[in-house]
């Protein structure tokens, strides 16, 4: 996994779950439900770069 997009993931992933820690804080549910939304697009980004490291081998 290139290094730069690893990261993106990650800082997808972690952005996600801290939106959605706020708005189950505040009780607000879009928040959380940007939070998750978040976290997921991160999720696909680190899983679509595992599939293009498996076929560079």
């Amino acid at each position: 996994m290139s290094g730069k997009q690893k990261s993106k993931a990650k800082a997808e992933q972690a952005k996600g779950k801290v939106k959605e820690t706020v708005g189950r804080a505040v009780g607000n549910e879009s928040v959380t439900a940007e939070g998750r939304a978040d976290k997921a697009k991160g999720d696909a980004r680190q899983a679509k770069e595992k599939v293009k490291d498996v076929f560079k081998r």
